[in-house]
Formats: C-alpha cells, sequence, structure tokens
C-alpha cells in the first residue's frame, strides 16, 4: 500500500517542527480524570512523563506556557474543584502561567485562548500536548490551524482510550491515536514522535 499526498505537500504547507524556544506550548486536559476511573487512557502514565519532560524544556527555553482544562461541573469526572479534575502534579502550573478553562474539544472555543496568546506575542507557533489525542488535542489543532496558527502535536505526549465503532468493532487505543495524529499530518499541523525531536 502507497500512501497519497498529504493534504499539506499539495498546498504547500511546510513540513518542518518548529523551535521550542520560539514556540508556546499549549497543555491540554493534563487532568487526573484520564489517570484513573472510567476515563482512565491506556498510556496516560507515560503521556504525564513525557509532557512533564516537555514543559520542563519549555520553561528552561523561555517559552510561554498555557494551560488547558475542561470543566463538566461539580460531580463529573472533570470537576476541576476536585482532586479528579485537578492537573496532575507532575505538569502543574507555576506562577505566572495562565490558565484557560474550556468545555469544548477546540480549547478555542468560547474560551480566552486565542487573547490569552496575543497578550504573550504569541502568532505563529503553537506545541500541543495532553489528552485526548482523539478529541481535545486534535480538534485544538484544528482549531489552531483554522485561526492562522501553525500547531505542532508531541505524540508520545498524548493519550487516548479503545473505543467501539460505528460497526460495532472496537478501534484500539494505539490506531485512534495513530488515526488523530495522521489527521494532523494531512493538513492541520506537525507532529513530533518525541520531545526529544524537539528539544535535540
Amino acid at each position: 500500500m502507497t500512501a497519497s499526498t498529504t493534504l499539506r505537500d499539495v498546498i504547500g504547507l511546510p513540513q518542518d517542527l518548529p523551535r521550542l524556544s520560539e514556540s508556546a506550548l499549549i497543555m491540554i486536559d493534563f487532568q487526573n480524570t484520564y489517570r484513573a476511573g472510567v476515563m482512565r487512557l491506556d498510556g496516560a502514565d507515560e503521556a504525564v512523563a513525557a509532557g512533564a519532560r516537555l514543559l520542563a524544556a519549555a520553561r528552561a527555553a523561555g517559552a510561554p506556557v498555557v494551560h488547558v482544562v475542561n470543566d463538566a461541573g461539580e460531580g463529573t469526572p472533570y470537576d476541576i474543584r476536585a482532586e479528579i479534575g485537578a492537573i496532575s502534579d507532575e505538569v502543574a502550573p507555576v506562577e505566572g502561567e495562565k490558565v484557560v478553562v474550556k468545555q469544548f474539544p477546540n480549547a478555542f472555543h468560547a474560551t480566552d485562548l486565542e487573547e490569552t496568546l496575543k497578550d504573550l506575542g504569541v502568532s505563529g507557533d503553537l506545541v500541543i500536548a495532553g489528552f485526548m489525542t482523539h478529541m481535545c488535542v486534535l480538534f485544538t489543532a484544528q482549531g489552531a490551524f483554522n485561526l492562522g496558527y501553525r500547531p505542532t502535536v508531541v505524540a508520545e505526549a498524548t493519550a487516548t482510550r479503545p473505543l467501539e465503532g460505528p460497526d460495532g468493532t472496537v478501534t484500539a487505543s494505539e490506531a485512534l491515536r495513530a488515526a488523530s495524529l495522521t489527521t494532523v499530518t494531512d493538513l492541520f499541523g506537525t507532529v513530533a514522535r518525541t520531545v526529544d525531536e524537539l528539544v535535540a
């Protein structure tokens, strides 16, 4: 089987990865929600560890950092007022780092994320990591692309879960993750397989 030409290639969009020091880092939904209970993701702990390395590198490089959390209200797995919905300790914000609260998969929709990036002087490259690969990571990358940003997703710092398809078969988490990242690389942005690809 031969791969088709990507839309990025057809319309001449760049394929090179950005410099972390010249990008803003968007940390999406690194909440305890995804490490235990009904929403636990395959590979969540490994993705958090990768996210911690990425976050440390961004801070060391002086890159702006924005954390995004999903809030679905009290009593839900996404309750940001409770431990289950809190950002994991390994990737918790430090003083001066903005936290954007969202309620939709696209972190730009009905939030102040775009305004926050403008205030930080960010207009180009965004590095995106977090949960879930097929949902908020993918749709935030799409949203960033639609607004004229250049998103790059760090694959090892994302994770998702197996889901049943319309035909009743289960798509494994790794297959769903791969398909989501492939969707990004077809048009919306680039994908760094590892943190090291951005910081080496």
